[in-house]
């Protein structure tokens, strides 16, 4: 049922297909998040317009609502959400502990306390992959444990922790049509990483994650990691960069041998007024746009692009009107659907790595808000 066919390389550069029951994914990719069912301001019609092949949603915020035993009773989440292509869930792991009020960690699980209301709840490896099988997405994440990159002792602890959580994930699950991701930790020291990353290789599961980068370590120190991990990586399993996504993240992974990429980034900023473009990051409530004409971008293909004009859009936002979020979500959206589109392109035609620096010039500007 879960089958990755690579097409084609660049160097580490990967183009590939991963098949799922919704459908096949094109690879590299990157996937809109839907934190609670919904990608934030934009409908599932809006998503499939802009190409959005892959979207994923939160395993601990839907768990604590509206429970994953409802979304199981309504359907399954693709129902749910309306939502006919792959989708993918995380563990839970990140949120428990970066969003739980308190936490407990031992050696068989977590228990924390809800961010919404301080009821207290409990995640084992066996609690998370049955919340995930209840919600259903073709894509699950094994348990693991994402703690403080720069604490080595701890982060060795945590290491192997995740590393006996990912066995009895694996054990404890009970669908064949839902694809089992083993999650890479080690932090930033390279020993660790390395470890992890043969470790979790050796796991008979459906492909690989990279987790507790993003995090707050410097982007050199991911790109290290990167470097450590991925050559050690089986090549017949899809990799997924957890929680990455500004343009240079997804240029620089994929030159890293990354296939999979999620990230909050594009609606965030959006929501924020700041949009992507050719000239850098856009401020789109700066009074210069108040008479401009031209869309964020001239070469965008999006409905924003395609139908509004800068002014309009900085009208709506100092109106305070919702459509504005709406509008460059589909814009910032797109813009890395289409950066993921040209990349495939360029590694199906051996080019990539020669145009990576162009592209990574292109949108070097976009790392800073004008």
């Amino acid at each position: 049922m879960f089958e990755f066919q690579l097409h084609a390389k660049n160097n580490r550069a990967r183009m590939g297909v991963f098949t799922t029951p919704h459908g096949d994914l094109l690879t590299p990719v990157f996937a809109p998040v839907g934190t609670q069912a919904t990608v934030k301001t934009l409908t599932p019609e809006q998503l499939r317009e802009i190409n959005a092949t892959l979207v994923l949603s939160n395993t601990y915020h839907l768990y604590l609502r509206p429970g994953d035993e409802l979304v199981r009773d309504l359907g399954g989440l693709h129902k749910f959400m309306q939502w006919g292509r792959p989708m993918l869930t995380d563990s839970g792991g990140f949120q428990v502990f970066s969003l739980a009020q308190t936490r407990t960690i031992d050696d068989d699980g977590v228990t924390f306390k809800s961010h919404i209301d301080g009821s207290t709840h409990r995640f084992t490896p066996e609690k998370s992959i049955a919340i995930q099988e209840n919600l259903g997405a073709d894509i699950i994440m094994a348990f693991d444990e994402c703690s403080d990159p720069n604490d080595h002792a701890y982060t060795k602890l945590a290491m192997e922790r995740t590393h006996r959580w990912a066995e009895r994930s694996l054990e404890a699950q009970t669908r064949s049509d839902q694809a089992l991701f083993g999650i890479v930790q080690g932090g930033v020291q390279a020993d660790l990483r390395a470890d992890s990353a043969r470790f979790i290789a050796a796991l008979d599961t459906s492909g690989i994650a990279i987790g507790g980068l993003s995090v707050g370590e410097t982007k050199e120190e991911m790109h290290a990691m990167l470097d450590v991990v991925t050559p050690l990586l089986p090549e017949n399993k899809p990799r997924y960069l957890m929680g990455v996504g500004t343009p240079e993240d997804l240029i620089n992974g994929v030159l890293r041998g990354i296939d999979i990429f999620d990230c909050v980034l594009p609606t965030r900023l959006a929501r924020h007024h700041s949009a992507f473009s050719p000239e850098g990051r856009l401020n789109m409530m700066n009074a210069s746009f108040a008479r401009d004409e031209r869309p964020i971008d001239e070469t965008c293909d999006c409905y924003t692009c395609q139908t509004f004009t800068r002014a309009y859009i900085r009208h709506l936002i100092v109106a305070k009107e919702l459509l504005a979020g709406t509008l460059v979500s589909i814009h910032n959206l797109r813009a890395l659907i289409r950066l993921m589109e040209q990349i495939r392109v360029y590694i199906s035609e051996g080019i990539f790595e020669e145009k990576a620096p162009l592209l990574l010039g292109q949108w070097s500007n976009n790392a800073k808000r004008r």
